[in-house]
């Protein structure tokens, strides 16, 4: 692929996002074409690496998680990839991200409740060398969750 997607690639993609199993034969009549042409620009889609899974999004109060909070994390430098590795590592955490401004990486984090919560951030995300400070920022309401 060239970098080109035009404006029924786009079509197809929010067709799969809003639901990745969407029968092509209803996206074909989306975007008005054969359901042959939406699989071909699905696969090419595929291999450029536009589209790279499939996936679901969980709702984490009907697994019993009804404590959701994003952590900052300040880190020493020199341990940013170890700690990176360690908190993928860590089944609680949900969403990793580096970023730029006052926190060096966030994290979504799933607990059961408050308590588990503490848990999670003081003894296993704070036990972490290199980790030198955590700001936690506990979820209220999920508004809008795409994956």
């Amino acid at each position: 692929m060239k970098g080109v997607i035009d404006k029924t690639d786009y079509e197809i993609i929010a067709a799969l996002h809003k639901g990745a199993k969407t029968p092509f034969r209803k996206i074909s009549k989306r975007v008005h074409m054969s359901e042959s042409a939406v699989r071909k620009r699905v696969k090419r889609l595929e291999r450029a690496g536009v589209i790279e899974r499939y996936t679901i999004v969980a709702n984490p109060s009907k697994l019993g998680y009804n404590t959701m909070a994003v952590v900052g994390l300040d880190v020493a430098p020199e341990k940013h990839d170890e700690i990176i590795e360690s908190l993928t590592n860590l089944e609680e955490v949900k969403k990793l991200s580096t970023s730029t401004g006052k926190f060096m990486i966030m994290a979504t984090v799933w607990a059961h409740d408050n308590k588990e919560l503490t848990d999670i951030v003081l003894r296993k995300i704070g036990a972490i060398e290199g980790v030198k400070k955590t700001h936690t920022a506990i979820i209220l309401e999920r508004i809008k969750d795409v994956c």
